[in-house]
């Protein structure tokens, strides 16, 4: 049955494959996205893979015209429009704290006004809202530490330890009953996305859906943007002869979902009914090292480029975090995009791609604002 679906960034990575998705599948499809610089360049053009079949506001989610001219006879709204940039969030608190708070907020006061006729909301939530994930110590059984001290980080001891005695603990994948510890700004903003969207649609029975992504990567993330997704960052680096820089020992892990199987995630929360006034976790269930990621790609490229490790840490950063995909699964979700296949897809894509390298530009910014160890 056709569907009249509102997507906020769907000129952006993950938005933008969902509205071909949607349109793919006969939808009625509205985007609103402000084509933030960053992202899509000083000229703010629509990319060259913006659907055709959808029709675009280039608005802004925090002026209420727009999102009153967006909401005209929509059903469902996709909340994807947010800033992003992890280490970014920490110097420009105010810009995220206004686009993806106040942002939210005003979306969501717009749709109580509708809220007959709007069947489900679906927020893009993140996986950087748990701050470090579950782990399990030998002595305590399951753990949740906080973020590690300045003063361990400064003697280089990476490792994650128990909050109760002190030893050694294992990452397990972390499902999504863990306490929420964000550590950066961002990471905040996520989470009161989250909150204000769930509180807002039980209060006044509108369907919702919190979807914690973990680290998408896939075709469409920019190459341009140094505060981007890893992936994209490094074949930045990769494609401009340059060593990807890496953090602490490189050890660290994460969850990397590739943006077809995240796509799959949202049009199964749309279809659900059992899915509704629940958050859940979107990732591969599989821990990759942040080195690992490195030398996929400077193989992929054919390039004998080995990252470069300062030894150093960036504040806010944390250890571990993989996802426990059991709650989700239940529902009927399963991945289908194997790592190497989806990495090759990214690099196929990417090896077309122009890429200017900001890594240095990016490196300063948080230098100047004491994010990163002297």
């Amino acid at each position: 049955m056709k569907k009249n679906i509102l997507v906020t960034g769907g000129a952006g990575f993950i938005g933008s494959h969902l509205v071909d998705r949607l349109v793919k599948k006969g939808h009625n499809v509205k985007v609103l996205d402000n084509l933030e610089p960053q992202v899509h360049g000083r000229k703010r053009r629509l990319p060259d893979y913006a659907n055709k079949k959808a029709t675009y506001i280039i608005g802004d989610v925090r002026k209420r015209r727009d999102v009153t001219t967006c909401l005209e006879g929509v059903e469902y709204v996709l909340h994807l429009a947010a800033a992003v940039g992890i280490g970014q969030s920490m110097y420009e608190i105010e810009r995220f704290t206004d686009v993806n708070c106040r942002g939210t907020g005003l979306l969501m006061e717009e749709i109580i006004k509708r809220k007959d006729s709007i069947k489900k909301i679906i927020v893009a939530s993140s996986n950087t809202i748990y701050g470090e994930g579950r782990y399990r110590c030998k002595n305590c059984g399951i753990v949740h530490p906080d973020f590690r001290g300045e003063k361990q980080l400064m003697k280089h001891d990476w490792k994650m330890r128990c909050p109760e005695c002190g030893r050694r603990v294992n990452a397990m994948p972390t499902p999504e009953d863990k306490p929420l510890k964000p550590t950066t700004v961002y990471a905040i903003t996520k989470k009161t996305q989250e909150d204000l969207v769930l509180a807002i649609g039980r209060a006044y029975s509108i369907p919702c859906v919190a979807l914690r992504c973990f680290n998408v990567y896939g075709p469409r993330q920019s190459l341009n943007n140094p505060y981007t997704g890893v992936t994209a960052i490094f074949q930045s680096n990769i494609k401009n002869g340059n060593p990807p820089i890496i953090y602490e020992d490189g050890l660290q892990s994460r969850d990397f979902i590739e943006v077809s199987d995240v796509v799959d995630a949202y049009l199964l929360a749309m279809k659900e009914k059992g899915m509704d006034y629940q958050v859940y976790n979107v990732g591969s269930g599989h821990a990759t090292t942040i080195s690992e990621i490195a030398h996929v790609l400077a193989k992929l490229y054919g390039k004998d480029i080995k990252p470069h490790l300062p030894a150093k840490f960036r504040k806010g950063d944390i250890r571990h975090c993989t996802a426990n995909i059991s709650k989700i699964k239940k529902c009927g979700y399963k991945p289908r995009t194997k790592f190497e296949y989806g990495m090759r897809k990214l690099v196929e894509w990417g090896k077309k791609q122009d890429a200017v390298d900001l890594t240095k530009k990016a490196l300063e910014e948080l230098k100047n604002a004491g994010l990163i160890e002297k």
